[in-house]
């Protein structure tokens, strides 16, 4: 994944960074507000490692510091965090309009899917132990365009 740098200078979201982490009852720390900044302008989930990593290019920053952050933003519900296959754990943005993945089992690289495929299965679920399904994580598996390209090219 290419990391992308985060511009403290072009935080639009700093009002509602805010007001999210006001809510959750969290202090609006300069960390806290680029750590959301850079999750908000990632095109997928990201590792503590992958934040870190972009976060140290403009501010002074531990991984610690990145897990302890993601920690108190998860235990808030302002992030969701997804476990992945391999025990991993990456972090997005939780906007109450959850987002499944696809990860490469070449490459690694993670991206989102845009539809929820398993509505039907949740009301089964649902019905047959009745339980109120509050959320579920699901993780696709398979092999990037790239990667693919790169196999058929040998």
């Amino acid at each position: 994944m290419t990391l992308n740098k985060c511009d403290c200078s072009l935080d639009n979201h700093r009002k509602e960074n805010n007001n999210i982490l006001k809510s959750a009852n969290l202090k609006a720390t300069k960390k806290r507000m680029i750590l959301l900044n850079c999750l908000r302008h990632s095109d997928a989930p990201l590792n503590a490692e992958e934040i870190y990593n972009i976060l140290k290019q403009d501010i002074n920053i531990n991984l610690s510091t990145v897990y302890r952050a993601l920690s108190a933003l998860t235990d808030a519900d302002i992030l969701v965090k997804q476990i992945l296959s391999d025990g991993n754990n990456v972090y997005q943005i939780n906007n109450k309009n959850h987002r499944h993945i696809i990860t490469c089992k070449i490459c690694n690289k993670i991206s989102y899917v845009n539809i929820c495929p398993i509505n039907d299965v949740i009301d089964s679920v649902s019905k047959d132990t009745g339980y109120e399904i509050t959320g579920h994580n699901l993780e696709f598996i398979g092999i990037c365009p790239n990667c693919i390209e790169k196999i058929e090219e040998n």
